[in-house]
């Protein structure tokens, strides 16, 4: 063990599972089961990803302790923890919390490892729990290569700034218009949206790849539905122009559209059905996977809405009754 190793920290940042989340929402295990099976759902698989990621945790602080200093930390306190300049920092999860862990640090090495490499693509998750005793005593003897990673930041006129790993997002919390004036090269212009992506090279993978696989897959989609019958042919492409056009579809249009905002495509999704039709005779089921904050709104009342968390299904079509406005 050389006498850096010694001397200097490790910090293992470890996550809550989803059932660590259930727990802090429902109590106890039981009642998060009797909430999620009274829904249909698989609750073995929210037990099989916390037993895994326990032994992966257990795994990597005797494999760590052995060589070093180890600190175990929590996500949600690595904001306000001060690492320290000769800190090593592993982090054990998934890409989401390497991101959000290293824009607090100051050129710490970060190691990414993957605890359920069965479950997670792991992208900036090169290493398995088997291999952090090796890979972090490599590091410690600077015998590893170390990629520079471009960060993003945002300043504001009061003095407030924030840093981005993978990307920012300027625009609102909720999901109707942002407005604002964009500058770039001294062009001005006015614009409405539903936000601004900014991503770094490292984030190109993430949310860009998914606005650039949505908008390709409602591409390919729509021209798919034009040359799917002959005899809707026509129509589709009709209601395509309309809508892309502006002018819209009939107020009594006897159908719906959805579209599927800026997909993720990864081992366990896909981004194929992200366009596509509803009718009486075929509705657009939903089912959550989402431990918390998942919600249904219309009409961008977000005051007003349904809960969609983990289990529970939706299932999407036209109303029984019409509305009347007068004109």
């Amino acid at each position: 063990m050389s006498s850096r190793g010694s001397e200097n920290k490790i910090i293992l940042i470890k996550r809550k599972t989803r059932l660590e989340e259930l727990v802090v929402r429902y109590n106890t295990i039981q009642q998060a089961q009797f909430y999620i099976e009274r829904l249909g759902a698989d609750f073995s698989d929210y037990l099989s990803e916390d037993f895994q990621y326990r032994k992966a945790v257990e795994t990597a602080v005797t494999e760590l302790s052995a060589i070093g200093r180890l600190q175990v930390l929590e996500r949600q306190h690595v904001p306000n923890f001060i690492f320290g300049a000769g800190d090593t920092v592993v982090v054990l999860g998934q890409d989401g919390l390497v991101a959000n862990t290293l824009k607090y640090l100051q050129e710490q090495p970060l190691i990414g490892v993957n605890p359920d490499p069965l479950r997670w693509d792991g992208v900036l998750l090169p290493f398995r729990v088997k291999e952090v005793q090796q890979v972090v005593t490599e590091v410690l003897r600077a015998q590893r290569q170390v990629r520079e990673v471009t960060l993003a930041k945002v300043e504001l006129n009061d003095g407030q700034s924030l840093y981005g790993v993978n990307d920012l997002f300027i625009g609102r919390r909720t999901h109707v218009s942002a407005r604002y004036q964009l500058e770039l090269n001294g062009q001005l212009e006015q614009q409405s949206s539903s936000g601004i992506i900014v991503s770094t090279g490292l984030g190109s993978t993430g949310w860009l790849k998914s606005v650039l696989a949505g908008a390709a897959g409602i591409v390919s989609r729509a021209a798919q539905m034009q040359h799917a019958e002959a005899e809707q042919t026509a129509r589709v492409s009709a209601e395509i122009a309309a809508v892309s056009a502006g002018s819209g579809l009939a107020w009594n249009h006897p159908e719906l559209y959805f579209t599927v905002r800026e997909p993720f495509p990864s081992r366990t999704t896909s981004a194929e059905l992200v366009f596509g039709r509803i009718s009486s005779s075929l509705p657009l089921r939903i089912t959550s996977q989402m431990p918390e904050d998942g919600v249904i709104f219309s009409d961008g009342v977000e005051s007003d809405y349904l809960e969609f968390n983990s289990g529970v299904e939706a299932t999407v079509g036209l109303a029984e009754k019409t509305g009347r406005l007068v004109v």
